[in-house]
């Protein structure tokens, strides 16, 4: 079913010509979609092609996937959820918010951000979440002021109901027998080997910058060849991310490694080269 959305003249910012519709994901746009509506950019190409088989596999565990498109049938934002007992969360009867995306920059469509695209897309995502019989919703966010902050979804009247790090947990409850989800917490820490650097690299597939951290750590540990020991974990798998509750991370003998903005190559080659020189001292 498509929901269509329009935006009122009493929200404090309008989207482009007044008005937006939400939409399911139709045939044709699974590759913007799959680029997080980059596609116009070089560096998301360069993220390899792991966000589309999970996307194969996520449909038939009730993926559902909106898109903010403008009058002209340009993709100006997008939201994408399933069920919290799909997701690396703990939790039972809800639905989980992967991520909600409004393009922001000037190349492609265009910077459409602060217009009330964001909002539409959750509270389509929300109704459509109620239609499908959860008894509520749950997102992630971030504690400091950059992409998917948690005061955001505060302001949207979610609460916060966990917390790891600077990644915080939120939900809005439906029914008043719903039950709060829960952060699985990392079990165990990779370690490093002797006599060699071990690059270890937990991806899920679902984000594109945290794939195409993983292609930049891979190709720069092939580069550089031995003593670099490149060790990849497919974390949607549910026996490889029981083992270690890691979504997305990357390791360098056991330091973990920044990914969020996601590192250039040169930095990830750096890093890695200086672990191979604190190996030869």
């Amino acid at each position: 079913m498509t929901v269509q959305t329009v935006l009122h003249a009493s929200e404090k910012r309008r989207v482009q010509e007044g008005k937006v519709r939400i939409e399911d994901l139709q045939p044709g746009q699974e590759n913007s979609y799959c680029m997080c509506l980059e596609e116009w950019s070089r560096e998301m190409k360069d993220a390899g092609d792991k966000k589309r088989y999970w996307y194969e596999e996520a449909k038939p565990k009730g993926l559902r996937v909106k898109l903010a498109v403008d009058e002209n049938g340009a993709a100006a934002g997008m939201i994408h959820y399933m069920p919290i007992e799909q997701t690396h969360v703990k939790g039972r009867d809800l639905y989980f918010i992967y991520c909600i995306w409004v393009h922001g920059y000037k190349e492609g469509q265009g910077n459409y951000q602060k217009q009330g695209i964001g909002t539409a897309l959750l509270e389509a995502a929300e109704q459509d979440a109620r239609e499908l019989g959860a008894k509520g919703i749950a997102a992630w966010g971030v504690a400091l002021p950059f992409f998917m902050r948690a005061s955001w979804f505060r302001k949207k009247g979610y609460t916060r109901c966990d917390r790891d790090g600077i990644g915080v947990l939120l939900w809005k409850s439906f029914s008043e027998d719903a039950v709060a989800p829960e952060w699985n917490r990392q079990k165990k820490k990779p370690r490093g080997e002797p006599g060699q650097v071990t690059v270890h690299s937990f991806v899920n597939g679902w984000c594109p910058g945290q794939n195409l951290v993983h292609e930049r750590a891979k190709r720069a540990a092939a580069e550089i060849g031995p003593p670099v020991v490149f060790k990849e974990y497919e974390t949607g798998k549910p026996e490889i991310f029981n083992e270690w509750h890691i979504v997305d991370a990357l390791y360098v003998n056991g330091r973990q490694v920044r990914t969020g903005p996601p590192p250039s190559y040169d930095k990830i080659r750096r890093t890695i080269q200086k672990a191979v020189k604190r190996l030869r001292l």
